[in-house]
């Protein structure tokens, strides 16, 4: 071997050495990444969604008592956000956009969701039943045939309101395109319709109907255990994302949910008091709400399962989903079945 070959396998062999050198420094010295590859992004805050309706008293019962914020510690969340909606529809377009993480809303709202694109679950229900139709004073009402030709507001296309009304209508033979005029707007917009006589009837859930009634503009004819009995209301509705990647915050929420269900129960005067605080309403009016509607809190999902499918249904009869939805594209009961385990 020559000068220069000798060299040449020197320069080579401290090349090699020198890599792998820099490869082992590298393997020992390497920090972690913050989140590595398959692991869950830590969260630190939540957004929930609700409606200003008696329906839905659990979730601010929850919010007002520090429970969210006291069970969801554990779990890394400092902050927890709220954003409030007039109907389900606009809430919808919140989860779809991204904006909340859990929704207190109707099931109806969620089928229409799901059907376009919306990645999420109902993992609990919140109550059952609890909507009226309110007629104008003056008005005479025997049957549902009496409000052929009328003026109804509730609240807009794919909500629990809307689906259940027409599909109601048109069980008793009215067709809710031609022989009525149904028009969706807000809680608010439907109360003050009906006061300015701009509107004949309200199809509204509590205690808005109690509201209209107490000014004497109009009366409750059909609750809405009449049209359909024991019929899902409103759900907890969940990320597709917080149920994939922290199914023990999702557990978590169920449990509070279920907590705060029955203490709304077992303590109506004080649930009362806690929705009349948060929507500046007077109280008795609430309490006289709640002693006359026809709705019950409720949080095993198990029992809204067969009419929330029926709405699934109605909504693909009614054009508002390309597609039937099945159980299982809407539930995921595992959360709440955990509860006795």
């Amino acid at each position: 071997m020559n000068y220069k070959q000798t060299i040449k396998l020197t320069s080579t062999l401290f090349f090699v050495f020198a890599l792998i050198a820099a490869v082992f420094i590298s393997g020992c010295t390497e920090q972690p990444t913050e989140q590595e590859e398959g692991q869950a992004a830590t969260i630190t805050e939540l957004t929930f969604g609700y409606q200003p309706s008696t329906h839905q008293i659990a979730y601010i019962t929850a919010r007002d008592k520090g429970w969210w914020a006291e069970d969801l510690a554990p779990y890394g969340i400092v902050e927890i956000n709220d954003n409030l909606f007039p109907t389900g529809a606009p809430e919808m377009q919140s989860m779809l956009a991204g904006d909340i993480d859990v929704a207190y809303v109707g099931a109806a709202p969620v089928i229409s969701a799901l059907a376009s694109g919306l990645d999420a679950k109902i993992v609990a229900a919140v109550q059952i039943q609890g909507s009226d139709i309110v007629l104008r004073t003056e008005l005479p009402y025997e049957s549902p045939e009496d409000l052929r030709g009328l003026k109804i507001a509730t609240f807009p296309p794919g909500t629990i309101q809307d689906t259940l009304l027409k599909n109601w209508l048109k069980e008793n033979g009215i067709d809710p395109e031609e022989d009525v005029e149904i028009l969706g707007m807000g809680p608010g917009d439907a109360m003050t319709a009906i006061s300015a006589g701009q509107v004949d009837a309200v199809f509204l859930p509590h205690p808005a109907p109690a509201m209209i009634e107490s000014e004497g503009t109009g009366r409750s004819v059909v609750s809405s255990g009449e049209m359909l009995q024991d019929h899902a209301c409103c759900v907890v509705a969940v990320s597709g994302e917080l149920i994939r990647e922290h199914p023990d915050i999702v557990q978590q929420i169920v449990e509070t949910h279920v907590r705060a269900t029955e203490y709304n129960s077992e303590n109506l005067d004080e649930a009362a008091q806690i929705f009349a605080d948060d929507q500046d309403w007077d109280v008795e009016l609430v309490k006289q709400s709640l002693n006359e509607w026809d709705g019950t809190w409720v949080a095993d999902p198990n029992l809204i399962i067969n009419s929330t499918v029926d709405y699934a249904q109605v909504q693909y009869e009614l054009g508002y989903i390309s597609t039937p939805l099945t159980q299982d594209d809407i539930f995921d009961l595992s959360f709440y079945e955990a509860l006795d385990q």
